[in-house]
């Protein structure tokens, strides 16, 4: 389009060589110039406004969160691939029904483990939040929480294939958010009431919450403070791990 403006700027006003300007015929003529300029201009401002800035990945939208993360990036050296070990594990049968399974997220290694009975079943590999070191203290901190929890929601049509959502805020938290006055009494025993009765706690509070463990793809910390699985490895825990399950997150 850039080229087809700038030919017609030329046949309407670039001299030849030897021979006076070509005239501009009439009014109309004279207007869809300026008209031809101003979109010549217009086209470069939007192709500029459109390219990315370097280095700063898109957003995408964490299952029922309505703010944005950044994208995955570029493969981190501790997010390994699965070993030959971690592969052949996972390729072992299944004992089903699970009786009493425990999901560990172990963030230091980017792993996420599936204990049965005391013995490991399961080992994935895992994406954190976008700010990954420390426990998380409160909304838009980036950081995937530290601590024992357990899924109190499954969530089919998640954003990010399927997910299972953890009680965090839990009783620990609504007490230090309370001592920093980060929440209300009110909002305090809400948290705590809802964790008495192994439900979801209050999301709506500056302490943050929706955590989900939830697919999405691995290769980098890039969620909101989710941890992030491969699709083929939340369908394995959705399918088998109930409400309620031990979830235990590590530092």
């Amino acid at each position: 389009m850039k080229k087809i403006l700038i030919l017609d700027l030329r046949f309407a006003i670039v001299r030849r060589r030897g021979s006076p300007a070509l005239p501009i015929a009439n009014r109309k003529s004279k207007i869809k110039i300026f008209f031809c300029l101003a979109a010549l201009l217009a086209c470069a401002s939007v192709a500029s406004c459109a390219r990315p800035t370097p280095g700063v990945p898109p957003a995408v939208e964490v299952p029922g969160v309505q703010a944005s993360a950044p994208a995955p990036v570029a493969l981190a050296p501790q997010h390994a691939p699965l070993t030959p070990d971690e592969v052949a594990l996972n390729r072992r049968p299944l004992k089903l029904p699970l009786r009493s399974p425990l999901i560990v997220v172990k963030k230091g290694a980017r792993r996420v483990e599936l204990f049965e009975g005391g013995a490991r079943v399961r080992v994935f590999r895992a994406g954190l939040g976008f700010a990954p070191e420390g426990d998380k203290e409160r909304q838009g901190d980036g950081r995937t929480p530290e601590g024992d929890f357990y899924v109190c929601m499954k969530n089919e049509r998640s954003n990010f294939y399927l997910s299972l959502g953890l009680n965090y805020p839990d009783a620990d938290d609504a007490a230090r958010a309370l001592r920093e006055r980060l929440i209300t009494r009110a909002q305090h025993d809400r948290i705590l009431r809802a964790n008495q009765k192994r439900r979801c706690p209050p999301w709506d509070t500056r302490l943050g919450g929706e955590i989900f463990i939830h697919g999405g793809g691995t290769g980098s910390d890039w969620t909101l403070g989710c941890v992030a699985l491969d699709n083929e490895h939340i369908k394995e825990l959705f399918d088998h791990v109930p409400t309620g399950a031990a979830v235990r997150i590590e530092p």
